[in-house]
């Protein structure tokens, strides 16, 4: 990539999904073991880049859903069972953020304009 298209270091410190922190930094950040992060990468709930020489980078979002399973563990859930909790309050936050950029793109919506009831509810 030419230099002059490359982002910016101060661009790359906003950026959630930049991979800037090592394991050891990462697990102490969020109060964990490098163990930790690294059975939480096995069942597949984030998954750290690589550095050149093959050691794993974690980005500040990671480490988010990482401090959430963290705490879902702490508190007794098995470990599989905290990635998969972590996993589906993922994906119900980007859906409520998709239906909540729908309705305000979309204002002529007809479940909106008869209060959200549908047919079968007698609306």
């Amino acid at each position: 990539m030419p230099p002059e298209n490359q982002p910016s270091a101060t661009d790359r410190l906003d950026d959630d999904d930049y991979p800037a922190y090592t394991m050891g930094r990462a697990a102490e950040m969020i109060g964990a073991t490098p163990g930790f992060l690294r059975a939480i990468g096995e069942v597949g709930l984030i998954t750290p880049l690589r550095s050149e020489g093959g050691h794993r980078r974690y980005s500040r979002y990671q480490l988010r859903v990482a401090a959430r399973a963290r705490e879902l563990v702490d508190s007794g859930t098995p470990i599989e069972a905290a990635c998969r909790i972590v996993i589906l309050e993922d994906q119900l936050e980007e859906a409520l953020r998709m239906n909540e950029r729908l309705r305000r793109t979309d204002p002529g919506d007809p479940d909106e304009a008869d209060g959200g009831r549908d047919e079968a509810d007698g609306g």
